[in-house]
Formats: structure tokens, C-alpha cells, sequence
């Protein structure tokens, strides 16, 4: 038997229809043919959220810069990180973030101790640790060192260039700790990534 319009509607049939303007959008009709409606591929959908969550960053960086700015003038010792509301980011978000403030030519012990407080560097993966040991060693902020130490230990093949930073500093601490690190695991490397190394330091 024919099926009623209120069956239909219930139903809610559809059919894609193919689009002149190819892919990049799909056109819904029912089986009444009332109205389209355009729906963005799901690339446009992403492409709007990465824009959201950099524009996110670039207002994080900004707030890590007034509160570096802050901790530079301030003498006495105070939470300074209280003053400046400070949002939780998504592990790409804290690589972006910190390879922003690698670009600062200055940053204070106590914005380096809020910093990692803050978003809890030493638990975060791979590719944020290893940015935050760049802002150790670049700033010198001999407090963390241990953890430079670590993430030379963990990860071995990202850690080559860290060696390469520890040397070209030309701080004997930084020199000395670098040797350190691979005199206990240089055994454990594989031959290629120790050579290079071996060549940096020696």
C-alpha cells in the first residue's frame, strides 16, 4: 500500500544528490524535495578548530609574557602566577605554547618553576618534554636539569639534538652534564645515534 506523508516524514528518507559544485558539499532532499541544506566536509569542520585552539595559544603566550614581564620587576617573592588567569591546554597546544616562548630572549626562574607547575611538564609526552628541556638549557635553568638528564635517559634519539644544545652553550655545567647522561647509556644507543653524539661532545 502507498505510504502516507506522515509515514514518509516519520521515516525521514534522504538522498544524497550529487552536487555541480563537487564534493565539498552534500545536498540533503527529502522525498518531498523540500529544501537542501549544505553541510561542511569534515576537514572545514577541523580547520576551524585548529584555528580556535592557536588563536587560544597565541593568547596563552601573550599572558606568559606579562607574567615573565612581572616576575622581571618583581623583587619581592610572591605567587605572581595568581594574578594571571591561566587556561589548560591540549598536549599540541603546549608544543605550540613553548616554542613561542622559545623565541623570548629572557625568561625568569620563577615564570620557568610556574610553567612547569602549571601544566605538568614532566608528565606530558615526548614531544612537549622535549621542548620544555630546550627552555631549560637555552635559559640555563640549572633547578631542572634533572629532568634534561631524564628525557636524555628515555628518549634517546630525540635527545641528540639537546646534546648538540648542551655543547654549543659552552656552560661547563651543561657541557659536563651532557657527558654525564651519555656515559650511562651510551652502551645502550644504537650505533649510528652514538656516533653523532660521540662527535659532539668529544
Amino acid at each position: 500500500c502507498a505510504l502516507t506523508r506522515t509515514h514518509v516524514q516519520q521515516q525521514n528518507l534522504r538522498w544524497k544528490v550529487k552536487d555541480s559544485r563537487g564534493p565539498k558539499y552534500e545536498q540533503k532532499v527529502t522525498s518531498f524535495g523540500i529544501g537542501d541544506r549544505e553541510e561542511p566536509l569534515l576537514e572545514e569542520s577541523s580547520a576551524w578548530t585548529e584555528n580556535r585552539l592557536t588563536s587560544q595559544v597565541k593568547d596563552e603566550v601573550r599572558k606568559w609574557i606579562r607574567l615573565n614581564q612581572r616576575n622581571k620587576k618583581c623583587s619581592k617573592r610572591k605567587r605572581t602566577q595568581d594574578e594571571v588567569r591561566l587556561e589548560k591546554l591540549l598536549p599540541d597546544q603546549l608544543v605550540l605554547l613553548l616554542e613561542s616562548l622559545l623565541e623570548e630572549k629572557t625568561l625568569q626562574p620563577r615564570t620557568l618553576l610556574c610553567l612547569e607547575k602549571t601544566y605538568c611538564l614532566r608528565e606530558q609526552d615526548a614531544e612537549v618534554q622535549h621542548r620544555w628541556c630546550e627552555l631549560i638549557v637555552k635559559h640555563k635553568y640549572s633547578a631542572a636539569y634533572r629532568d634534561v638528564e631524564q628525557f636524555l635517559q628515555d628518549h634517546q634519539a630525540m635527545g641528540v639534538y639537546l646534546y648538540g644544545e648542551l655543547m654549543v652553550n659552552k656552560d661547563a655545567t651543561q657541557q659536563q652534564l651532557a657527558r654525564k647522561s651519555f656515559a650511562k647509556i651510551q652502551e645502550q644507543m644504537d650505533i649510528p645515534t652514538a656516533k653523532v653524539v660521540r662527535e659532539m661532545l668529544f
